[in-house]
């Protein structure tokens, strides 16, 4: 018989019934110190099931402290056994084409699964969900969401179980290789320009321009423009802007995840934020855009490169991304449940 979970009494930690394993306890997420080690948690079980997303802590500590109506300190749980993080949850809200969408993210190490851990920590998401709910009228209305990938089979099948049913689907593509790289040119009248300060506000607000027509948009906020450009591992002078005049066009925001690819053992790239405002569409801006974007990874040694696509994008993104060499490497999964 396995020793009693360990419950601090604190009202807003969830229940440890159903939990087996020995020595484990709930608490809230204390900032700064438990970025490193929530950082970790993420990275070992993305390794382990073959997912290529291993946050760095100053990275994660700059998504987390800038996201809207998120608090890492209430919005966070962790769950530890002697000292050491076994897995975590995140509750959070955003509007999203006019609904509120009440996320829950989480993990639990692999050792650890299939205790009940995971379910605990999905529903105490949702009850956090609903107390954040208090404070919004929420008009058009609410959902509950998770988004997971297919190789996350325990976290499918549990939501499944919990009443999630998928709503829609993304591809993560790759490029193997950078030798080959189509020569594109800019459309005329079209020129690029490395980023420059100044240009910040502009390239945020075209970016902002530009999904608003896609699926699940959401209204950028001012925290989003701080995030952007106060991410610690990025190099604007890896993006791609187009400008015609003093309007941006379209742009391809390139990263290089330097600490994740040390951890893979790889050399790879990632192409962000691939977009081209309405009025400069169907003229091959997001071709010419994508092939500078790839040249400019393979000059900084990369071999190869990713990006997400929506499946069902209206704009052929996942034909010209083909067309540009990119092949489906994996499927993730946005979940919801109805609010009730």
């Amino acid at each position: 018989m396995t020793d009693p979970v360990i419950f601090d009494g604190d009202s807003t930690l969830p229940s440890p019934e159903g939990i087996a394993i020995e020595g484990m306890s709930f608490r809230h997420f204390r900032r700064p110190d438990d970025y490193a080690p929530l950082a970790a948690l993420i990275g070992a079980t993305n390794k382990a099931e073959g997912i290529p997303y291993v946050p760095n802590p100053d990275g994660l500590r700059n998504e987390y402290e800038n996201l809207a109506d998120f608090d890492p300190g209430r919005d966070l749980l962790l769950a530890e056994v002697d000292g050491r993080i076994i897995g975590f949850g995140q509750a959070s809200r955003q509007v999203r084409d006019g609904i509120a969408v009440y996320w829950s993210f989480g993990t639990v190490l692999q050792e650890y699964r299939r205790r009940g851990l995971g379910r605990a920590i999905l529903r105490a998401n949702e009850a956090r969900d609903r107390e954040v709910a208090l404070r919004f009228e929420d008009a058009g209305g609410r959902v509950f969401a998770s988004w997971v990938d297919d190789n996350e089979r325990g976290a499918r099948e549990l939501l499944a179980s919990e009443g999630y049913e998928p709503a829609r689907y993304g591809y993560v593509m790759r490029r193997a290789g950078l030798d080959d790289v189509p020569d594109v040119p800019m459309p005329d009248g079209l020129e690029l320009r490395p980023v420059a300060p100044d240009q910040h506000r502009a390239i945020f607000e075209a970016d902002e321009e530009a999904f608003r027509d896609h699926w699940g948009h959401r209204e950028a906020t001012e925290q989003d423009f701080v995030a952007l450009y106060a991410e610690p591992e990025s190099d604007t002078s890896l993006w791609r802007v187009a400008w015609d005049g003093d309007q941006v066009a379209g742009a391809v925001m390139s990263y290089i995840w330097r600490s994740e690819n040390e951890e893979l053992g790889l050399r790879r790239g990632w192409l962000e934020r691939i977009s081209v405002r309405r009025p400069w569409r169907r003229r091959g801006l997001a071709r010419a855009l994508i092939a500078s974007a790839l040249v400019g990874l393979r000059e900084e040694g990369m071999e190869d490169a990713m990006l997400g696509v929506d499946t069902e994008n209206l704009t052929g993104a996942l034909g010209l991304y083909e067309s540009m060499g990119f092949a489906v490497s994996d499927r993730q999964t946005h979940y919801r449940k109805a609010w009730s």
